[in-house]
């Protein structure tokens, strides 16, 4: 396959004219059958041809339009997309309280379709059911970079609405929590309490909240005048990957005296880090989590945290998806739910 480079033409087209598959290959610079694949979830094309079709996409708006007698199978149909394999969505609570709240908000008024989209061979079936035009309405939850939104209107037809921030400059809405704000207030109390050597444990950067969060941590120290140096650690938001990072921050600064971690699982794991090393917890080392999963208040010492509204979140993006389903713009919007820190024993 030979990619070209990217024309401008299409991304001027005459006001009321709608973009076509057509008018996106030309822009990408790919063959109509290229840009098809990549809309498809294929593998079968090379990255750098996927990027041009995914800003083609974004630029045009493009979406797909259902043929006419596609049109009877939808049946008010809602998807809920999770975009992780499925031992992270049936490991993890987050994704549960999700579902509880989206499932609480339809109330039995639209069938709702799970679907799994963490492999690649996940996400081509994925799309390609979503392109059978069978669902009015498509909620995308716990997007990465390289799961583009823009991808998933294009292929569904239908509406969609985003559970978190977009990374990429694409047109939907979306409905995340303060993930900037609660990690900055963790920050604040950590100081407030006497900590200076406060380390962070970050999660993924190719999600908003890992983004969001790392951010907030960044602004807090700043704010209190403290040095990040060797501080800051990645992690999955899984507790093994916690725990690893708990031991590789002791042994860059052994000199900390607290971490903020960007889930409660990987506070978890961090906490297992730091009772094997002999460190006391909130004695020698303050800990805090982020979300307030169940385990917070069960783990010893029961963890501080910062409390999202994560099923609130959930019958939001239901909410907003009806709006849209409604007829209402599909137009850049943001919804941010308010945290809250949660002060218990650990720090």
């Amino acid at each position: 396959m030979t990619i070209t480079e990217p024309s401008a033409g299409p991304a001027c087209l005459p006001p009321g004219r709608t973009p076509t598959l057509a008018h996106v290959a030309e822009l990408a610079g790919v063959s109509p059958a290229t840009a098809s694949r990549v809309l498809s979830g294929s593998t079968r094309v090379s990255r750098a041809a996927r990027m041009q079709v995914e800003e083609a996409v974004q630029r045009l708006g493009y979406v797909r339009r259902r043929p006419a007698s596609r049109e009877p199978r939808t049946s008010g149909a809602v998807a809920a997309v999770f975009c992780e394999d499925s031992a992270r969505v049936f490991g993890d609570p987050f994704f549960a309280r999700v579902l509880w709240g989206i499932k609480r908000e339809l109330d039995g008024r639209a069938p709702l379709v799970i679907l799994m989209a963490g492999r690649p061979e996940e996400w081509r079936t994925t799309a390609e059911y979503l392109r059978g035009g069978h669902v009015a309405g498509v909620l995308l939850i716990s997007s990465h970079r390289d799961h583009p939104a823009a991808l998933v209107h294009a292929a569904a037809g239908a509406p969609v609405v985003l559970a978190g921030r977009p990374l990429t400059d694409v047109p939907l809405p979306y409905v995340d929590a303060d993930n900037r704000g609660g990690a900055r207030a963790a920050v604040r109390h950590l100081v407030a309490s006497g900590r200076r050597v406060i380390a962070t444990i970050a999660g993924p950067s190719d999600m908003a909240a890992g983004v969001d969060r790392l951010a907030g941590y960044r602004a807090g120290a700043e704010e209190a005048g403290l040095d990040t140096t060797g501080l800051i650690g990645r992690g999955d938001f899984g507790q093994l990957s916690g725990e690893h990072a708990m031991n590789r921050l002791l042994d860059r600064r052994p000199d900390l005296d607290a971490v903020l971690c960007a889930s409660d699982p990987m506070a978890v794991g961090a906490l297992r880090a730091l009772r094997r090393a002999g460190r006391r917890v909130p004695d020698d080392v303050a800990v805090v989590g982020f979300d307030d999963a169940p385990i917070a208040q069960r783990v010893r010492p029961r963890l501080t945290t910062v409390r999202q509204p994560i099923e609130d979140l959930g019958a939001r993006i239901v909410r907003e998806l009806r709006a849209c389903m409604g007829g209402k713009s599909l137009s850049d919007r943001g919804v941010v739910l308010k945290t809250k820190l949660i002060v218990r024993d650990s720090a």
